[in-house]
């Protein structure tokens, strides 16, 4: 079974995040995995441990990304797949595109993902991905059994439980609670510095001579810092008179209702 797991570097879920120049800083910035992309690795790797195959970690991004793809062959990973975002416009339809390129070189029984990223939350790459290849996808993902050429899947539906068979290749986006991720362990780090590594380009996947990879679909029109939390406010009085106050900051305070 060959098992492709899409994976992207985020800022560590601790750091701070800092506006310059209208971009989030990553001065002195420590990234992480995408902790949704953790449990894709883990469950990629389980299968692979259950029904043998190849498990290729794949990251689109500049070249910090080598990093994360590092740590998921030193978790389990067998080759790493890194496209350089260079030429690549940054949008969720462009990165999609160019993904599914790089997928589309090489046969794949079933693609796993986070359910979505940390940083963006946009949760739109993965299926965007499916789309391109023509593969059928089930999103946030909470258990996945492997049977042959069928997948049976369960996935969280805003608090009810789906059950969902599938007809492999497809494409699983991972939820937490489908597994508890490994840490990568020191042979396993010693290991990852031999494993293979591929690096593609924009013109690699074919997007040269006047072919670009697909105009950005989505603009990012400014980015600021959320308000700072204000102290809260007691109300006091009998309860009916706490819910006459309440309603009434509601309505004429915060505007909410």
């Amino acid at each position: 079974m060959n098992i492709a797991v899409l994976l992207k570097q985020t800022f560590d879920t601790e750091e701070k995040i800092v506006l310059r120049d209208g971009k989030a800083s990553e001065d002195g910035v420590k990234f992480i995995v995408n902790p949704y992309d953790e449990y894709a690795i883990e469950e990629a790797i389980r299968l692979k441990e259950a029904h043998g195959g190849q498990v290729t970690a794949l990251s689109l991004g500049p070249a910090r990304v080598a990093e994360a793809l590092r740590t998921a062959l030193a978790m389990g990973a067998d080759e790493a797949i890194w496209i350089d975002d260079a030429g690549i416009p940054q949008d969720e339809s462009a990165a999609a595109e160019a993904i599914a390129a790089a997928l589309g070189q090489q046969s794949f029984d079933l693609v796993l993902g986070g359910n979505f990223s940390v940083d963006t939350g946009g949760a739109q790459v993965a299926v965007r991905v499916a789309a391109a290849l023509g593969l059928p996808h089930v999103t946030s993902i909470t258990k996945l059994t492997v049977d042959g050429g069928t997948a049976s899947v369960e996935r969280d539906a805003e608090g009810d439980l789906e059950r969902i068979d599938v007809t492999l290749p497809a494409l699983f986006t991972a939820q937490q609670g489908l597994n508890e991720p490994r840490y990568p362990s020191l042979p396993g780090i010693m290991k990852a510095k031999k494993k293979p590594f591929k690096s593609l380009t924009a013109q690699d996947l074919g997007f040269t001579d006047g072919r670009t990879a697909e105009a950005a679909r989505t603009v990012r029109i400014s980015l600021s810092l959320p308000p700072g939390r204000q102290a809260g406010q007691m109300l006091h009085g009998t309860p009916q008179e706490q819910a006459t106050a309440l309603v009434g900051l509601l309505r004429n305070g915060v505007r909410t209702i």
